[in-house]
């Protein structure tokens, strides 16, 4: 709701439309886990309020889409596509019908966060690398901006119809573009200024998340076991979105308060050790473990989880109801 009128120089998001929305996704998201803990009732009302404000959020961002006239729209009609789908997915997901959990299920990776994080990344990485690297050049191609999203939406398809064996015919093409930008984006350059490094640290999870997840294809597709079991699910929603998230999250924050544009060392520490998240869950799910051995990383990787985003609300937390610096 901050970045979607920039993209397009369009206007800002009402008032009447952002905060009914926030307080009801809120409140919705609340009452999900004590309806999971007391009540089926609590559940059922959860699912109706942050369906009511996912939809509010769509419409106040549709009413800026549409008023913008801005000629490029490419990322905002892909934002806006995929968090529409999003609610239709939901809708399934909260009709309690198996067959709809499973796609909602599937969906939730394919058709709305790798799509929604992907624009994101594809808009402003090289946008903000720009202002940071020397003589750095934007590199922003329109193919992959396609490819992606397209070819996510393939993946999906074929692991809903149990056609897991041959995703890496999708996997493999995401894998190669995101390493593609990964490098073009210049990662290594971006090292000396961590606010930046973040963002660029989390994408390059992208690639190697997808390149798991053709291994895992094409053995299958080989007829080998499951080797990496859910390794490439983790490699993909831990290191890229959460890192990505955490990035984002503490940029926009600094930003929008009014606050340099920097990293202290305590955020560059916690984003670093973020990382070991990741690599103690995708460790969880190799082979040869017995049950003992993984449980002591996914505990490791739980706890290192809440130490990491629990000191980080406790530090930008505060800034959300002080005043802005400038």
């Amino acid at each position: 709701m901050t970045t979607f009128p920039r993209w397009m120089n369009g206007e800002e998001v009402a008032r009447k439309a952002y905060l009914p929305a926030f307080l009801l996704l809120a409140s919705g998201t609340v009452l999900f886990y004590l309806g999971l803990m007391f009540s089926v009732f609590i559940l059922k009302l959860a699912y109706l309020l942050f369906l009511a404000g996912w939809g509010l959020g769509l419409l106040g961002l549709l009413r800026v889409y549409l008023r913008a006239t801005h000629p490029d729209k490419r990322h905002a009609t892909i934002t806006w596509t995929v968090l529409g789908l999003g609610w239709l997915l939901l809708l399934g997901f909260v009709s309690q019908q198996a067959s709809l959990i499973a796609v909602a299920k599937v969906g939730g990776i394919w058709l709305i966060l790798l799509p929604v994080f992907f624009a994101v990344s594809h808009r402003m990485i090289p946008f903000f690398s720009a202002n940071v690297i020397p003589n750095y050049k934007i590199v922003r191609p329109n193919w992959v901006l396609a490819l992606v999203p397209g070819f996510a939406l393939g993946h999906g398809v074929f692991e809903l119809a149990g056609w897991q064996a041959w995703t890496w015919l999708f996997d493999l093409p995401m894998a190669v573009s995101a390493l593609y930008l990964t490098l073009a984006w210049r990662l290594r350059d971006s090292l000396g200024v961590p606010i930046l490094a973040m963002l660029h640290i989390g994408f390059a999870w992208l690639a190697l998340a997808l390149g798991l997840y053709a291994i895992q294809s094409l053995a299958l597709c080989l007829s080998y076991p499951l080797l990496l079991a859910k390794a490439p699910l983790h490699a993909l929603s831990i290191g890229y979105f959460t890192s990505v998230l955490m990035a984002m999250a503490t940029r926009v924050t600094l930003g929008h308060s009014g606050r340099i544009l920097k990293a202290d060392q305590l955020t560059w520490a916690l984003f670093l050790a973020f990382q070991s998240v990741s690599v103690l869950r995708i460790a969880a799910e190799l082979p040869g473990l017995d049950f003992l051995g993984r449980a002591h990383f996914y505990l490791g990787a739980a706890l290192m989880w809440l130490l990491c985003f629990g000191i980080w609300t406790c530090k930008y937390m505060p800034i959300y109801w002080q005043d802005r610096t400038n």
